[in-house]
């Protein structure tokens, strides 16, 4: 059991909603989305305006959200599906694709893959799931690392994808998104939540029976995201109770982040 980070001698299940450190019954603050820590309280009282984006506003998952259907309409404008490779599209040029990352050098296709889909229920179903993700994750840990354990579970989906089939043209936020379910799981147990109460453990079962059973669907991408989200919730969230700042959560993000770029690359010329 976790102990009060003001008040040692007290023993804790609950965590600030924001910085994540263990809190007792003294130092909760009641909030619209969850209990605060007494600093975190101050700090929302202190900036938040009635006119205000609020402290619980999923807005990185808005932004997440529209970039990804920017991009799918992109695509749509600008020619080609995956399947065509024709050299005009923005499919084409934005795909996740081992060849042309090794051989030209084209490091940006290890991010806009991910915002890249195949067709309407493709990203209909990813935005789905980020946006009710984003919704639960987002107010729990705040914006900044919400950022951060969106784009280390990309880039773990990447990583992964390219180690399983590099020759392949693989599009698609579903790496990202089996991350940010994997992390929920981790941070609603270790914030003494049941995390089969909220469905998503099952929801995790459900979508890799369909990652191994089905055709088309990139197994590498997947488990590379859900494994990148489980350590990078870890992670944010172990030392979330330790520092206050976020300078050590980011730093540590972006190690992962580094390894996993490296790792894609040498990957990439499999």
């Amino acid at each position: 059991m976790a102990t009060c980070y003001r008040h040692p001698n007290r023993e804790t299940g609950v965590s600030c909603s924001n910085c994540g450190r263990p809190i007792c019954t003294s130092c909760m603050t009641p909030t619209s989305v969850g209990m605060r820590c007494p600093e975190c309280a101050r700090e929302r009282t202190r900036v938040r305006t009635a006119a205000s984006i609020g402290a619980g506003d999923p807005v990185v998952t808005y932004v997440l959200i529209g970039l990804n259907v920017a991009a799918f309409l992109g695509s749509l404008v600008g020619g080609s599906g995956v399947a065509s490779r024709g050299g005009g599209s923005v499919i084409d040029h934005g795909a996740l694709f081992g060849p042309a990352i090794a051989n030209q050098h084209e490091y940006w296709r290890l991010i806009t893959g991910a915002f890249l889909h195949a067709g309407l229920i493709h990203i209909g179903f990813n935005m789905y799931l980020l946006w009710i993700l984003g919704g639960l994750l987002e107010p729990a840990i705040g914006h900044v690392r919400f950022a951060a354990l969106y784009f280390v579970s990309l880039l773990g989906g990447s990583f992964g994808a390219l180690l399983v089939s590099p020759h392949t043209l693989t599009v698609g936020a579903s790496g990202a998104v089996f991350g940010l379910m994997g992390a929920a799981v981790v941070i609603m147990r270790a914030r003494g939540f049941d995390p089969m109460a909220s469905g998503i453990p099952a929801l995790i079962v459900i979508n890799l029976l369909f990652t191994f059973f089905f055709p088309g669907i990139s197994i590498g991408g997947h488990i590379g995201g859900l494994i990148a989200g489980v350590v990078t919730g870890w992670a944010l969230e172990q030392l979330g109770m330790r520092w206050r700042s976020l300078a050590i959560p980011l730093l540590v993000c972006l190690a992962l982040a580094g390894g996993e770029v490296v790792g894609a690359i040498a990957a990439a010329g499999g």
